[in-house]
């Protein structure tokens, strides 16, 4: 076991021990009143206890990489399973099935009792709010804690409350704020806490974030140890990310949630749309940038990595994404998330090359949706439907690989013009038929890439077997990592493991240009900026040139509406499949319009060209005003009467 795992694994185990000295007997919703006072006495008798209390705070993070943990990944229209399925539980892909209710929320965050959390792939994030607090009430009293230790620690903890906060926040809109726990005296009315308005959320989180960010490291200096803890870049960037929450459309002003007031007539979301929101979240996102460029992160470059020397420019271009969002804490990876175990979303990744690999550890079933494969630009950094290259061409119309595309697609293979002419971004994010794949073991050279083959007919091709297969079509090999290998006719498949991504600095740069769009009259050189330094990276050219030359709406970038659907789809394909999408859609109100539309895929059945390529559709989604956010369990409401539900729900 090398060191980096050792140290996990005793956090883990410190964690585990910390949540069970914690975890509250009380099934009653938000009873916060500590009710195990001589044990809390007892675990910061000294530095060791205090720190084990520490880390059962940090254990509450969800796993960010898990897809039975994160509904963000599975619960939107990125990826289709199947059913029946091998790998991972799929009770979150039943989000996006339409199968959220009241009585069992699924990735039910609000509840309290475990076997609630445990059942339904959420966490008792109030009981972790609840722990916070102790902590901050008696980490004063260790007699060998040093003041250096206890100022991180503390602020280490604050950033934790305000991130727990924002998780609830996103996920339910109002929500009671625990700034403090309430006395063992407390009676049944005070236990009963009220939804605080939206905005007095965000301000308490604001609050938290800039009390916690100067105690904060500017780096982390101990890769080994501490990687994945909270640093100054990591608490200025979660602030400017709930800032901008609270100024986009879900948020700021919608007519939606004008009746979502409680028992004291308070109006829960604000009404009235305030523009000067987008100026304090982008002032908000410089900070960040310029934080994080003070701690040393850039955007990834793959020519910096020991394997770059010998391949071509294409293979470098489709790495840049691929490599940001897997390369182990590269310098793009503002905050990562070392404990999610991607090995089973790499293995659900993976394509099967020999018939020995169908009966082994690759799962081959996370598959990207047909609306994903069409949303990635052509090589001209515009969308297929409205690059003048692409007009009267037939996406699904059958074309022949050839030396000029001989880095991403077989030589001689038959595929489709979709599948030609796409930005590095495809490549480096979709598996399809015939397309070629770096990594596997063949990493010194682009020269003989593997070529994955997904018809029927083929070894894993189809729908073989049926609980592993493509269901669409297609595999997602964006968060596969180029080093994760399976040898040759093996069925025993080699984990390169990564830290999941939870902030990358293209996402500030992204949101930034957003920001400023949406504050300015009008698109400026500022709002260009930072979204040409993405697309450079993955060798577009920038918005206002790209769709000057390219475009049938040359003008587009020169609006602040045709800005903002640039912005939206840029960030759609950067941030394709890190569970970014999701919360997107929602905070952008446009949930309803992507969400309302069938998920599509290729026809598994088919063994030649022209069977497989036919699209069909595979369940058709549906997406309600009341699925932007999370229902409350309804035996929390019928508990605590100050509570009222969130619209439709």
């Amino acid at each position: 076991m090398t060191m980096e795992l050792q140290k996990i694994h005793r956090l883990l185990i410190i964690a585990a021990l910390a949540v069970l000295v914690c975890m509250p007997s009380c099934k009653d919703y938000l009873d916060v009143v500590p009710d195990n006072i001589p044990t809390v006495d007892h675990a910061f008798n000294n530095r060791h206890e205090a720190e084990g209390y520490l880390f059962g705070c940090f254990s509450f993070l969800p796993r960010f990489g898990d897809p039975t943990i994160n509904p963000a990944l599975l619960g939107g229209d990125e990826i289709w399973y199947q059913d029946p399925v091998s790998g991972f539980n799929p009770r979150l892909w039943y989000i996006a099935r339409g199968t959220q209710g009241t009585t069992a929320p699924l990735a039910d965050y609000w509840a309290s009792e475990q076997t609630n959390y445990d059942l339904q792939g959420g966490l008792p994030i109030f009981t972790a709010l609840r722990d916070c607090n102790i902590f901050l009430e008696n980490i004063h009293k260790p007699f060998d804690l040093t003041d250096g230790e206890r100022e991180l620690w503390v602020a280490e903890v604050k950033f934790l409350k305000a991130f727990y906060h924002f998780w609830l926040l996103r996920m339910y809109g109002p929500i009671p704020v625990i700034r403090e726990n309430l006395p063992i005296s407390a009676g049944t009315h005070e236990v009963q806490r009220y939804r605080e308005p939206v905005d007095s959320v965000v301000s308490y989180i604001v609050q938290l974030l800039d009390e916690a960010a100067p105690d904060l490291p500017l780096k982390i200096e101990s890769m080994v140890i501490d990687m994945g803890r909270p640093t100054k870049a990591v608490a200025l960037a979660l602030k400017a990310q709930v800032l901008t929450l609270a100024a986009s459309p879900l948020f700021n002003g919608n007519p939606d949630y004008a009746q979502i007031v409680d028992n004291r007539g308070v109006q829960l979301f604000p009404q009235t749309y305030e523009r000067d929101k987008w100026r304090v979240a982008a002032e908000a996102l410089k900070e960040a940038i310029d934080v994080a460029h003070e701690a040393g992160h850039t955007l990834f470059d793959f020519r910096t990595t020991n394997y770059a020397t010998n391949l071509s420019e294409q293979t470098i271009l489709a790495m840049q994404v691929r490599g940001a969002a897997t390369e182990r804490w590269n310098s793009e990876i503002i905050w990562g998330d070392p404990n999610s175990n991607t090995n089973p979303l790499q293995a659900a990744c993976h394509p099967i090359f020999f018939a020995a690999q169908i009966s082994g550890g690759i799962k081959k079933n996370y598959a990207p949706t047909m609306r994903m494969v069409e949303q990635f630009y052509t090589r001209n950094g515009v969308p297929v439907e409205e690059d003048t290259d692409w007009a009267g061409v037939d996406p699904m119309g059958l074309r022949t690989g050839d030396e000029a595309h001989k880095y991403y697609i077989k030589q001689g293979f038959e595929t489709i013009n979709l599948h030609f002419d796409r930005e590095s971004r495809f490549y480096g994010s979709i598996i399809f038929d015939g397309g070629t794949m770096y990594g596997n073991g063949r990493i010194t050279t682009d020269n003989n890439m593997w070529v994955t083959e997904l018809k029927a007919g083929h070894p894993g091709g189809g729908m073989t077997p049926i609980d592993r297969h493509a269901s669409t079509g297609y595999l997602c090999k964006k968060l596969l990592h180029y080093l994760t290998a399976v040898p040759d006719n093996s069925a025993s498949i080699s984990n390169y493991r990564y830290a999941f991504p939870i902030i990358r600095l293209a996402d500030l740069y992204l949101m930034y240009s957003e920001a400023l769009n949406e504050w300015k009259e009008t698109p400026d050189p500022d709002v260009y900026q930072y979204i040409d330094l993405v697309r450079a990276r993955s060798g577009l050219q920038g918005v206002v040139e790209s769709w000057a030359n390219h475009s049938i709406q040359p003008d587009k970038p020169l609006s602040r509406e045709g800005m903002r659907e640039i912005i939206q789809r840029e960030r759609m394909n950067e941030l394709a499949f890190e569970g970014v999408r999701f919360w997107d859609l929602r905070r952008w109100k446009l949930a309803e319009t992507y969400m309302n539309k069938p998920v599509r895929g290729l026809d598994l059945t088919g063994e030649t060209a022209e069977t497989f390529y036919r699209v069909k559709t595979i369940f058709p989604l549906k997406f309600e005003k009341k699925d932007y956010l999370w229902p409350i369990r309804q035996n929390v409401l019928l508990s605590n009467k100050a509570l009222v539900q969130n619209l439709g729900w």
